[in-house]
């Protein structure tokens, strides 16, 4: 886990598993606050209105990890919400639907 976490910290990705990526997906739709509700994400079925729009935006999985754990601008940090598998799931989920894995 922290190897992946470490490889993400330096912009390096790989492939993600399905059922990885599935997780994540659920994670960003039911985790309080969901993602959804603040973010547009097609992949998602997602139409925030608050927070950018992350199939314009393209953020890789090591940003979307960044932003779940400090948080950033209005969005709260979700370090006490999610576990840091949870968060490496969202990370890995937006960035592969986005196309901006690697």
């Amino acid at each position: 886990m922290l190897v992946g976490l470490a490889l993400l910290w330096a912009g390096v990705s790989w492939a993600a598993d399905p059922a990885e990526l599935a997780r994540g997906k659920e994670l960003f739709t039911k985790i309080q606050p969901a993602c959804a509700v603040c973010h547009t994400l097609q992949a998602a079925g997602a139409e925030g209105q608050v927070g950018p729009v992350l199939d314009e935006l393209k953020p890789d999985a090591g940003r979307v990890l960044r932003a779940l754990k400090a948080g950033i601008g209005v969005m709260p940090s979700y370090a006490e919400r999610m576990s840091e598998k949870d968060m490496l799931a969202v990370a890995q989920f937006v960035a592969h639907a986005t196309g901006a894995a690697k």
